[in-house]
């Protein structure tokens, strides 16, 4: 678990974080650099999930690779599973990152919501629903590697 008090504002106690694949932690399919490294610190803390309608394919190995869990979606709208999927865990210690569509909703529900924009674009309806907004998925894990980070943006 990472705790995280929010000065004037909440106190986060955060179990699980979940993961948009394609736009979020890859381009194209391919994971990108300084990912993989990031969640191995992570990991200790943090049960990691890969929730992905997996576009490209790889989503089992790209999750593999990186040591954590893979769920693929159903076929059909992406956006309700992925709501569904965070409400199972618990909203309260939810962490999701997504530049998508059919993110918006785990997003908006999550007790932490972080767009990314990256070479894949980010969502009008994303960047709506999320907390916060970072420049990429590297950027996005540092804010919860590096607490004081997320403090500063989020405080009242």
């Amino acid at each position: 678990m990472i705790t995280i008090d929010i000065p004037n504002t909440l106190t986060l106690k955060l179990q699980h974080l979940v993961l948009d694949l394609n736009g979020t932690l890859a381009v194209d399919g391919a994971v990108l650099p300084g990912v993989a490294a990031r969640l191995q610190l992570l990991h200790p803390n943090l049960d990691i999930i890969l929730l992905t309608a997996n576009t490209h394919g790889g989503g089992a190995e790209a999750a593999a690779m990186l040591g954590i869990q893979f769920r693929q979606l159903q076929p059909g709208p992406g956006g309700p599973q992925k709501q569904a999927f965070v409400q199972g865990l618990g909203v309260e210690h939810v962490v999701a990152i997504g530049n998508g569509r059919n993110d918006a909703l785990m997003l908006a529900q999550a007790a932490l919501g972080i767009a990314v924009n990256g070479a894949e674009g980010m969502a009008v309806a994303a960047l709506q629903a999320a907390d916060l907004y970072v420049r990429n998925i590297n950027d996005a894990l540092d804010l919860l590697l590096y607490p004081n980070r997320l403090r500063a943006t989020w405080r009242m």
